[in-house]
């Protein structure tokens, strides 16, 4: 996929309740050519909160993609990625699992992602950046 210029950042919703990751996400995503805008929630229900627009996140902006970690408190990742699956406003939304080895992405077979779509945790921006310009439906905005 090309990215293609726009002033619009690319809105990025993380959902990651390990404070590093969210921490290593966020530098890796400042080392990229893209101009991006990340949300950070840190539970499922807080996922689907704001997915939804519910209080507290009426007036946030539809994310162009969601970084999903599996490790979730209150609803686990597979149960969020259910609830998006199963909701039509939701589908649309390319989501990205963020994963803390190879060996998880085995839980993920019944999804048919991409491999893509799948990105192990660590500071690795080259790799981050080829997962949001290849994750199918991801509209790149660059700087």
């Amino acid at each position: 996929m090309t990215i293609t210029p726009s002033h619009e950042p690319l809105q990025i919703l993380l959902v990651e309740d390990n404070l590093a990751d969210a921490r290593i996400i966020e530098i890796s995503l400042q080392a990229l050519p893209l101009r991006t805008q990340l949300t950070v929630v840190e539970d499922g229900e807080a996922a689907l909160a704001f997915l939804r627009k519910h209080v507290p996140y009426t007036d946030m902006p539809r994310p162009d993609v969601i970084l999903l970690d599996l490790h979730l408190p209150r609803k686990n990742g597979c149960e969020v990625l259910d609830e998006i699956y199963n909701d039509p406003q939701l589908r649309m939304i390319p989501v990205v699992v963020c994963i803390g080895s190879t060996l998880e992405a085995e839980r993920l077979d019944r999804y048919a992602l991409p491999v893509d779509c799948v990105f192990t945790k660590g500071y690795d921006p080259e790799r981050l950046l080829r997962v949001l310009t290849r994750c199918p439906n991801v509209t790149g905005k660059a700087a």
